[in-house]
């Protein structure tokens, strides 16, 4: 089996603070906001996890947004330098976010708080113990109905991932559905979760297969 993609650090557990988007000037939290600093080649480098040393400039967590920041070439402002900035620097945002989620995924997999299978996200479900619910974007509606009707109201569902990527971070093939149980991982799973669905704009993503319809 593949192992999942390196992915960026985990954002540690540190306060977070109001800082200004480049593109809109509005003043936001942290967890609103992509930090980018100018690497020593001069191009602009997403720095999700907020650790990388240097200047760092913010831009709204909106895929949109960084477009704009992108089209107007609003880095080389915010550094005060002349930045390049990589064509496709929304679409890299939005890998390294999602690697972000399986790497988290597969650190509560390896800690025994995430469980997939069938029958091991029921009992986890059952038990009261989830905190979110993943269903594989191509799941079949009939196992997330009966897996959703167990859930409680608070469990969160995420229909975000393929099964192939739930693979890789389960190491294992054919993970259609898994549970994360409540706790500390679990956590910082669903504000990761949370700035996927900010930047690309789905929120319905977080629902399950069978209220999306």
């Amino acid at each position: 089996m593949s192992q999942i993609p390196s992915a960026p650090d985990i954002e540690a557990d540190q306060p977070l603070a109001d800082r200004m988007c480049i593109v809109t000037r509005t003043v936001k939290d942290e967890a609103e906001l992509i930090r980018f600093v100018r690497s020593p080649d001069g191009v602009a480098v997403p720095d999700l996890a907020r650790k990388l040393p240097g200047r760092g400039v913010w831009v709204s967590l909106d895929r949109g947004v960084l477009a704009e920041a992108v089209k107007k070439k609003l880095f080389s402002r915010g550094f005060s330098a002349e930045t390049t900035i990589p064509p496709d620097l929304p679409d890299m945002v939005s890998t390294l976010l999602r690697q972000q989620v399986l790497s988290l995924l597969s650190l509560a997999k390896k800690a025994g708080e995430a469980v997939a299978g069938f029958m091991k996200v029921e009992e986890m479900l059952g038990r009261g113990r989830a905190k979110l619910l993943f269903h594989g974007t191509d799941a079949a509606l009939d196992g997330c109905r009966k897996l959703d009707r167990l859930a409680a109201p608070e469990v969160e569902r995420v229909a975000l991932f393929e099964r192939r990527e739930l693979d890789l971070a389960f190491g294992r093939p054919n993970v259609v559905h898994a549970a994360v149980a409540k706790g500390g991982l679990a956590e910082k799973l669903s504000a990761a979760v949370r700035r996927i669905v900010m930047f690309e704009g789905l929120e319905q993503a977080r629902r399950g297969p069978e209220e999306r319809r």
